[in-house]
């Protein structure tokens, strides 16, 4: 028995610190995009951010808001990478590197599902 075995019965707790996570991270960016200042599909995009942000955390649709935010994600280096330019990495400024793991992670809840931490809701 290898010594971090006794680990692998707790995925739960494992999928909920992914997606308070996911949630953060969203959380942080979602919102700066509703005052409209940067154009009607960026509004839209914060919406979107937001709403996937607050299912992800509580456990709520996960797998469809994951799908969501993937998506974004997705579309966030597409641009970075084919229109911007920005590289993988850089010193000077934030590349993409930060975008695929985010993907990632929704990917993996996405796949995985919320695990049994969610609250419950009456549907």
């Amino acid at each position: 028995m290898h010594a971090l075995d006794a680990l692998l019965q707790y995925p739960d707790y494992g999928l909920l610190f992914l997606r308070i996570a996911v949630a953060a991270t969203f959380l942080a960016h979602g919102p700066k995009k509703l005052n409209g200042s940067m154009g009607g599909f960026m509004t839209f995009i914060g919406v979107c951010e937001t709403l996937g942000a607050l299912a992800v955390l509580l456990g709520v649709l996960t797998q469809w808001a994951a799908l969501g935010l993937g998506i974004i994600m997705c579309g966030a280096i597409y641009k970075k990478n084919m229109e911007w330019h920005v590289p993988f990495a850089a010193k000077d400024k934030m590349g993409w590197e930060f975008d695929l793991m985010i993907l990632a992670a929704c990917i993996a809840l996405l796949t995985l599902g919320a695990g049994s931490m969610v609250v419950s809701v009456g549907i």
